[in-house]
């Protein structure tokens, strides 16, 4: 089985100072049997790839129409949005796309769109750098657990609550090898509103690159190029769905997270979905005003919500199927999935 790792957004995997944590996540792959290959332009480096967004573009294309079986995201990034006319002004992602598997999550949150537009089913949740290379002596066991499911039988039957929470990493160089990270009691799945018991297929990701398709403040072209290739989809797409969001490791302050949940709230998307979904914030930092802004801003009182889920930015990680039918159990712990 081949595995494909890819740079749609930051080209960090390219960069010497990672060069370490790479080595250690190619040797890991490689001892799951797995033959690794890289998209030709995923190791150009960061100034590089930040100047060819077609580049990223072209090694999706490339990667769909290669003999690899899995596509891993290195990392996310920021402007992932920028790859919109290269993949969609002559249809070339629909053109291109194969039933692989793809798994990627932050600002891949993009991708995932992009390959929801042309009728793809996507695995969010972990990266090439942020899991597969982690320098403690092994992966993080829950995240290990879920992407050997994957590698394994091609998909995720069901995901539960961690046992532990981890506080993230600030120093990852080469001092740190073996290292453990510090860890906390995890409180499980929490229900802040609505039933315990909802279904649909999810669709979703990090809100802060979700954001980016509402509010021009982080590029002054994101909102025009998402609203020209309708990457957010309809309502009538929506409908009966569960939406998922998880904030990333920018930590965002609560006067921005509301204004993140509101310029969802404008599209109507809480009106029309059966749940949501919320990650774990980064360090559990702004955990309770997070979920105060929830309540206070979504006005859909029957909208089940639940909050506390392993998936996204904050240690450790599950992997969530999207575009398939899920059943979310708040009172069993559990979400299963109907492939």
């Amino acid at each position: 089985m081949e595995i494909r790792i890819i740079s749609l957004s930051k080209g960090t995997i390219g960069e010497s100072f990672v060069k370490h944590e790479v080595d250690i996540g190619i040797q890991r792959l490689k001892d799951y049997g797995l033959d690794v290959s890289f998209s030709k332009h995923a190791l150009d480096g960061i100034d590089t790839l930040d100047n060819h967004p077609e580049y990223r573009a072209q090694d999706l294309i490339d990667a769909f129409k290669s003999n690899a079986d899995i596509i891993l995201c290195a990392i996310g990034g920021d402007d992932t949005y920028k790859l919109l006319p290269y993949l969609f002004d002559h249809d070339e992602l629909k053109n291109a796309v194969t039933n692989k598997i793809f798994l990627g999550f932050s600002d891949t949150t993009m991708n995932h769109f992009m390959l929801h537009k042309v009728g793809l089913n996507t695995f969010y949740g972990q990266s090439f750098l942020a899991d597969i290379c982690e320098i403690d002596s092994n992966m993080l066991p829950y995240t290990k657990k879920y992407f050997e499911e994957l590698i394994n039988t091609g998909t995720i039957s069901k995901i539960e609550p961690s046992d532990i929470w981890y506080e993230s990493r600030t120093d990852f160089s080469e001092s740190q090898i073996g290292v453990p990270l510090k860890s906390h009691k995890n409180n499980g799945f929490e229900l802040l509103n609505g039933k315990p018991i909802f279904e649909g297929k999810i669709l979703g990701g990090c809100i802060g690159t979700i954001y980016d398709m509402f509010d021009n403040s982080r590029y002054i072209d994101s909102v025009e190029l998402c609203s020209k290739y309708n990457l957010f989809p309809s309502l009538d797409d929506w409908k009966d769905k569960i939406m998922l969001l998880e904030s990333s490791e920018e930590r965002p302050a609560p006067n921005l997270y509301r204004n993140m949940i509101r310029a969802i709230k404008k599209t109507g998307v809480f009106n029309v979905i059966n749940g949501l979904l919320i990650g774990k914030p980064y360090d559990e930092m702004y955990f309770d005003e997070y979920k105060k802004i929830i309540l206070e801003e979504i006005e859909n009182k029957d909208l089940s919500i639940v909050t506390n889920i392993n998936v996204g930015h904050a240690l450790p990680r599950c992997i969530i199927p999207l575009g398939v039918n899920a059943r979310v159990d708040v009172n069993r712990q559990i979400i299963e999935f109907n492939n």
